[in-house]
């Protein structure tokens, strides 16, 4: 019984800890965070688009551009900490459910886990990129994770399977584009009516081509595991870069690198009027 009542009470700390104004506040912090570096890999795509980028448009690029900048080092820091409030933010959803339609079901909080694990990995990797672990590109982590999975027995159907697993979630990004279903993770309440109208097509733009990079990085994916060649599987980098060869050629890596750009500041705009108050099961709204 004693075992019962303390881990009562530590998710009781847990739910007043994820409820609290402050925690709140950091999750929006966390958003910016997210906007500033979506929008610095547009930029650094647009560089490579009319021909004059020098860093990957990536996270590692986008990080080594705010590093060299006056006050770059505190900005980076500020972003770090925003990536360790959005990891927490997205856990919190996991245990206590999300603020939108059938926010406690499973489905629902299991992607809320999903994303916090992606946030951790974001945030443990720009920790090491603040104490000189710069590490290796978006293409080249690629490329060795996959070379890594095929080498394991039945490796070629676990990439296959992550594969489809950018394809779905792709997938689902283009979806809730199409839809506005990203509209129910917003206060439109304490919108104002031009406001919505600027907010709306952001999101909808923004989203399509997050998705569109998304799905992409699946294809090649992919097309590494069938070819088994490890070479054929590409980062964020290369992903978009590849935007470039297809047939409206560079002005396709300007559309989806706009797009990106536009993702960025649709992200700082929900630092403003997304619900982050993670709620009990039962209480989705």
């Amino acid at each position: 019984m004693t075992g019962v009542a303390n881990g009562g009470a530590v998710r009781d700390a847990g739910r007043r800890a994820a409820g609290h104004p402050w925690f709140h506040r950091l999750s929006r912090v966390g958003l910016v965070a997210r906007g500033l570096l979506y929008i610095l890999i547009g930029v650094l795509a647009l560089q490579i688009a009319f021909g004059n980028g020098g860093e990957e448009a990536d996270r590692s690029g986008a990080l080594t551009t705010v590093a060299d900048k006056p006050g770059g080092t505190v900005v980076l820091w500020l972003m770090t900490a925003g990536f360790a409030a959005l990891a927490l933010w997205q856990f919190a959803e996991a245990l206590y459910g999300r603020p939108v339609p059938d926010g406690h079901k499973a489905r629902e909080r299991l992607a809320s886990a999903g994303r916090g694990l992606l946030y951790a990995a974001g945030f443990a990797a720009m920790l090491g990129f603040m104490f000189g672990q710069e590490g290796a590109s978006s293409d080249e982590q690629s490329k060795t994770f996959t070379a890594r999975l095929m080498g394991e027995p039945g490796g070629r159907w676990l990439v296959l399977a992550v594969a489809a697993g950018f394809l779905a979630v792709g997938a689902y990004v283009l979806y809730t584009a199409a839809r506005r279903k990203f509209l129910d993770e917003l206060k439109l309440g304490q919108m104002g009516r031009r406001v919505r109208r600027a907010v709306e097509p952001l999101g909808a733009v923004g989203n399509t081509a997050r998705g569109l990079v998304i799905g992409a990085a699946g294809v090649f994916l992919g097309y590494a595991a069938i070819s088994y060649d490890p070479g054929k599987a590409h980062g964020l980098d290369g992903t978009l870069r590849e935007f470039a060869g297809t047939p409206a050629g560079a002005w396709g890596l300007v559309a989806i690198a706009c797009g990106v750009v536009l993702f960025g500041v649709y992200s700082c705009c929900e630092a403003r009027w997304r619900k982050v108050e993670a709620v009990r099961p039962g209480q989705g709204r």
